[in-house]
């Protein structure tokens, strides 16, 4: 109860609702910890829910095709650069959330290998009183190897050549990413579009409005669905828990999930550049055609 109080505190005082959910969620990994060593009994910030279960339905959550992520990657170069449509485009075709993409270090990104890596302590990027500090992903299973695509490799590779900080995902000037301003500057106006302004900078197309950056997650979760990915597959991926009996079977398909995975989305990024391209006349950067 002192926690929610803390945290409705918090918004009052004028924090974002993601940054005290961020706030709360350290706190909760720390107690977690702490209930673990067996330092203290049970996690408070988690008891078991009582009474009846409510019964609303859930709003749907909204997703992207991979022509339609490509069109808002399209927008968002116009809008801010190369950079954001990349790291669009990197979202939707490997699951990672926005914290494990804005935490991405050199040092984690294995491309010779094909793979990028969420590491356990530092794998993910916490903004916390307008300060960033790298710490541990979501859960301790969002601590995962993420293997790429072929073109992403390529991608990725040739956009690393661009600037030297030691995070893979900067802003033009080389910032590491606020994920509001993020939202505000980029991912808004790419799915939403902006006709509704009169005479923005660069007017952009509604695409897929209301999409946020985490319906790209859920997206390419979608994508494995419709492909067939076992779901074992898709929660190794996503950096979901798997039970135990469920892993050691997973340990001997682990190496045909993943070749049909990669290939899968290796097809899915060329059938999207081909559709907008011949069916929608896009044009498609120099950049993003080397690694189709």
């Amino acid at each position: 109860m002192q926690v929610h109080a803390w945290a409705k505190k918090l918004r009052a005082a004028g924090y974002a609702p993601s940054t005290v959910s961020t706030i709360v969620k350290i706190l909760t990994m720390m107690l977690a910890d702490a209930a673990d060593e067996r330092l203290i009994p049970a996690n408070p910030i988690q008891p078991r829910r009582r009474g009846r279960r409510r019964h609303q339905r859930r709003p749907e959550q909204l997703w992207a095709t991979p022509e339609q992520v490509v069109a808002i990657a399209l927008q968002a170069i116009a809008l801010v650069g190369l950079w954001a449509a990349i790291l669009i485009i990197t979202a939707a075709w490997t699951g990672a959330r926005w914290g494990e993409l804005a935490g991405l270090q050199r040092i984690n990104t294995h491309l010779d290998d094909g793979v990028i890596v969420i590491d356990p302590d530092i794998g993910a990027l916490h903004e916390i009183n307008g300060h960033f500090e790298l710490g541990p992903p979501k859960t301790a299973a969002s601590a995962r190897t993420i293997t790429l695509p072929p073109f992403l490799i390529t991608l990725l590779r040739a956009f690393l050549d661009t600037h030297q900080h030691p995070h893979v995902f900067v802003t033009a000037d080389h910032q590491l990413l606020r994920r509001s301003n993020f939202s505000r500057r980029v991912m808004r106006p790419a799915a939403d579009g902006n006709l509704d302004r009169v005479r923005p900078r660069v007017r952009v197309q509604p695409v897929v409005p209301g999409l946020h950056f985490h319906g790209l997650r859920h997206g390419h979760k979608t994508w494995m669905i419709a492909d067939g990915i076992p779901e074992v597959g898709q929660a190794r991926r996503l950096g979901h828990e798997i039970p135990d009996e469920i892993r050691e079977i997973y340990s001997h398909v682990a190496p045909e999930v993943e070749a049909r995975i990669l290939d899968t989305l290796q097809q899915r990024w060329l059938d999207a550049l081909t559709s907008l391209r011949d069916n929608h006349g896009a044009a498609i950067p120099k950049p993003l055609l080397l690694a189709a």
